[in-house]
């Protein structure tokens, strides 16, 4: 698991484009190296996962790509979103029932999210101690863990300034 002392670009200044250009980049090599295809759909998908940092819900996903032609039937989005967080390149933030490109495409983490509830923005943490200690403490009371997602609600660096 890699560390990432930092919660990726999402709250710090960047250069956007080339943040997405990589993701895509890295996306492809991916699908190819797992024999999986990055079809049309699924390239799309993580195009508009990619232009802001932020969780957007399976019907925001779908207007988008009804509107440029790729059909309005829920099945095309939830279908292409599912493929993404199958293979790594975008999660599931379940408290807002949306989905997040990865900031961290090919690397294997569990990230926890920092979730700002003003403006939107996702950034990942990295969750290795946190996890730690609670399949720690869940171990203790003979309870196995399965899956684990860590989700913080709070204000981004932009928003605390605002206030």
């Amino acid at each position: 698991m890699s560390a990432h002392p930092h919660p990726g670009p999402a709250f710090a200044q960047h250069n956007h484009a080339h943040c997405a250009h990589d993701a895509l980049t890295r996306a492809e090599a991916i699908t190819k190296e797992a024999g999986v295809r990055l079809t049309p759909v699924r390239r799309r998908v993580l195009e508009i996962l990619l232009e802001e940092h932020k969780a957007l819900g399976a019907y925001d996903v779908l207007a988008r790509l009804a509107a440029e032609g790729f059909g309005n039937q829920p099945p095309v989005a939830y279908r292409a979103l599912e493929f993404l967080v199958e293979h790594g390149l975008a999660h599931r933030i379940q408290r807002l029932n949306a989905f997040t490109a990865c900031t961290h495409i090919g690397q294997a983490h569990a990230p926890a999210f920092l979730i700002c509830r003003s403006c939107a923005t996702v950034a990942e943490a990295e969750a290795a101690p946190a996890r730690a200690a609670l399949e720690q403490s869940a171990a203790a009371l003979g309870f196995a863990i399965e899956r684990t997602t860590i989700e913080a609600l709070g204000l981004c660096p932009a928003c605390r300034g605002a206030t």
